[in-house]
């Protein structure tokens, strides 16, 4: 008798923490409401997190957290309460709700892949919603215009690259003609060597034909000899 009464009181007093808990939180939830509804964001924020405190499963108070967290545009914390937000809840027009203020965060920060799948989402629970399909419908042009304006830059980029690629041909191609009209301009050392010595050479030959004529021709006739024997033997 004793257990069974233990038993009973035990029950009473979680129902009351339990209906107590509920309507700490449905409190929290309206104050936020009329908070957020006089734009009193940080104030809205609080309620809303205080709701979730008194019941972590809430999924009201998660979207409506999400919604005052991107009134402070605090994007990215927003869709982290709508993404567990829609983990949770089951009810298909509070989903179709939760996909698509996912798909307006996702639209505002480009990512129009991922606002389309989140408005389509959005048309599954609830396909009446005229402002959800505009919405898909204008995601949709803008990832066709965003996945256009990439393809263009790719190809601009590749037109920049073979541009590049052949000012860096014809500039290796001017130096090398201006490397062999130096070339042809100054000739080498060794030739320029062999020039002085032929010009010595030359004088040399000169002054020995002015003195003796006779011997510069012996002299010749002496090398021709060698060069035909095969042995050259030059002494410079």
């Amino acid at each position: 008798m004793l257990k069974s009464k233990y038993i009973l009181f035990v029950v009473f007093l979680l129902s009351a923490v339990a209906v107590s808990a509920q309507k700490a939180e449905r409190d929290y939830i309206r104050k936020g409401n009329r908070l957020f509804n006089d734009s009193i964001f940080v104030d809205a924020e609080v309620n809303y997190r205080k709701a979730l405190e008194a019941n972590p499963k809430s999924t009201v108070s998660m979207y409506n957290l999400g919604n005052t967290l991107s009134q402070q545009q605090k994007f990215q914390d927003a869709m982290e309460q709508y993404v567990s937000a829609s983990n949770i809840e089951k009810d298909k027009m509070k989903l179709a709700h939760i996909y698509h203020n996912m798909g307006v965060l996702l639209q505002a920060g480009k990512d129009y892949a991922k606002a389309v799948d989140a408005y389509k989402m959005s048309l599954r629970n609830n396909p009446t919603d005229d402002e959800t399909r505009y919405n898909l419908a204008l995601a949709q042009k803008m990832l066709k215009d965003q996945q256009q304006n990439q393809q263009n830059q790719d190809q601009n980029q590749d037109q920049n690259k073979d541009q590049q690629k052949q000012d860096q041909n014809k500039d290796k191609q001017n130096d090398q003609k201006q490397d062999e009209k130096k070339d042809q301009q100054q000739p080498p050392k060794s030739e320029k060597q062999n020039n002085q010595m032929s010009k010595e050479n030359a004088e040399q030959l000169l002054n020995s034909v002015m003195q003796d004529e006779k011997d510069v021709q012996d002299k010749v006739k002496k090398q021709q000899k060698v060069m035909q024997g095969g042995r050259l033997e030059k002494d410079w």
